[in-house]
């Protein structure tokens, strides 16, 4: 009996193997210069002693065998198929809710450059301090990241896409193409298919979730935000009266968010008990929709302003990990007429929204993606394109790692790994994968600049911050219309 249940283990085991290898072939076929050396610096990541501390030490690994000055050619004149490895990444396997419907997140993360006035494309990134009320605005790049999201408390996410915003991006329009496309390749590798229930995309304050929810209509996606407790919503126009005169309203009653005399009997309440937060009270009502205005996103919005209706959640735990007395979160939601259910699995999914943090705290504490001085926003979208492909092969390589925990550390079964602990174990693991690249050749260091040179081309000083602006104001737009 012991042998016949370890038949189907050793089976899905061979099956993430394959899986793995032939991702790590696709991979090194989608590096088109300097390929073999972007093979090695990735492995290398993987399969480093602790976290990355800088560029150059990881030509000191055993995987690398090339010397430093190719690692720094092939990151700043490298090329890789971006478009290729988006497809690659869209046809691996997915994990997907109880409900069997796929989970999108979708959130920035900052790479950090205060210090770098040679590097372009720099804006203003908002980055939340220790204390109370002290964000501040730091140049950095910022990066939109879309991720498939697990179910249950977990930090493993499935990376599918990065963008980089520029000084003349949209951050809504960049998000809502960044959606469209991620959501075209999944229908494409048959993730998702007609009859399927629709795909839940989840987003934290800071997105224009009723914008995007209007922009992404025809595709099969439902969206959930987080909106701001001073938030103004409506109701639906009631029924005209007979005899009525005059123009009738557009929209109804007011709901003020931090106005509970405002709020009627909610269509749903729900209480759910959770080991992590307490008592979760969960209520919603029905079809409420923002008031627009021909003001930023809508200014070049013609004819009348849609009415964009969904579903507020107000979702209020007993206790958060620091916090005895949180404030509830209010949630918006695009589907309208959902049931109790519905609204359960809806606030759920949000939670595990910040799985996603994980991710980026694994990417930059554990492999280094805002450790090195890159100079171009072009390498840098280069390395961070490495190391989705790092975070990928980790993920794949899952069920084939072993433990190999500290003295210190509390033991953990196979299916409750981390990405770090998955990372210890890459380097056996590796040595079972094929190695597409080939062996190095042998050469020697270029001589350099001569001792005593002056560097007589310095680097171009860029100025951080958004540079397109609008050719008139927003009165003036409304008298030329």
């Amino acid at each position: 009996m012991a042998v016949e249940e370890s038949l189907p283990d050793h089976a899905s085991e061979v099956a993430d193997a394959a899986t793995l290898s032939a991702f790590r072939r696709e991979f090194h076929t989608c590096l088109t210069a300097r390929s073999d050396v972007l093979f090695e610096l990735t492995d290398a990541v993987l399969c480093a002693d602790g976290p990355v501390r800088s560029l150059v030490g990881l030509s000191l690994a055993p995987e690398h065998r090339r010397g430093h000055g190719a690692l720094y050619d092939a990151v700043s004149h490298g090329r890789l198929d971006i478009g290729r490895l988006r497809r690659a990444l869209s046809g691996l396997p997915l994990p997907r809710a109880a409900d069997g419907r796929l989970v999108l997140a979708v959130d920035v993360s900052p790479w950090l450059r205060p210090d770098a006035p040679t590097s372009a494309d720099r804006l203003f990134c908002h980055v939340y301090g220790r204390a109370k009320d002290q964000a501040q605005l730091i140049p950095g790049w910022p990066y939109s990241f879309v991720a498939a999201l697990e179910p249950g408390r977990t930090s493993w996410t499935a990376v599918l896409d990065a963008v980089r915003l520029g000084p003349a991006d949209d951050a809504t329009a960049v998000t809502a193409d960044q959606l469209r496309a991620v959501v075209s390749r999944l229908a494409a590798a048959g993730h998702w298919r007609d009859g399927d229930p629709n795909i839940l995309v989840v987003m934290d304050a800071g997105y224009d979730v009723t914008r995007l929810a209007f922009v992404l209509a025809d595709l099969p996606v439902e969206l959930l935000g987080r909106i701001r407790s001073d938030r103004v919503l409506r109701f639906p126009t009631p029924p005209r009266r007979p005899g009525t005169s005059g123009r009738p309203p557009k929209h109804g009653p007011e709901f003020a968010l931090n106005t509970p005399q405002t709020w009627p009997e909610p269509q749903h309440t729900t209480i759910t008990q959770t080991t992590r937060y307490g008592t979760a009270t969960a209520r919603s009502w029905n079809r409420l929709h923002p008031r627009l205005t021909h003001r930023t996103s809508w200014i070049d919005h013609t004819g009348d302003l849609p009415l964009i209706e969904g579903t507020l959640i107000r979702l209020q735990v007993d206790h958060l990990p620091g916090d005895r007395d949180p404030k509830p979160v209010w949630l918006w939601f695009s589907a309208v007429g959902v049931s109790a259910t519905a609204i359960d699995q809806a606030w759920q999914a949000f939670l595990r929204r910040f799985d996603l943090e994980h991710t980026f705290r694994l990417f930059k504490q554990t492999l280094g993606w805002t450790r090195p001085k890159i100079r171009s926003p072009q390498a840098a979208d280069r390395w961070t394109w490495l190391l989705v492909a790092a975070h990928t092969q980790l993920r794949l390589a899952r069920t084939l790692a072993h433990d190999l925990r500290r003295p210190w550390e509390k033991p953990a079964p196979p299916e409750r790994l981390t990405p770090a602990r998955v990372r210890r174990g890459f380097r056996n693991i590796r040595a079972t994968m094929p190695l597409p690249v080939s062996a190095p050749k042998p050469t020697k260091p270029g001589p350099g600049r001569p001792p005593g040179s002056r560097n007589r081309r310095p680097a171009p000083h860029h100025d951080v911050g958004k540079t397109i602006k609008r050719d008139l104001t927003v009165t003036a737009h409304h008298q030329r219309s």
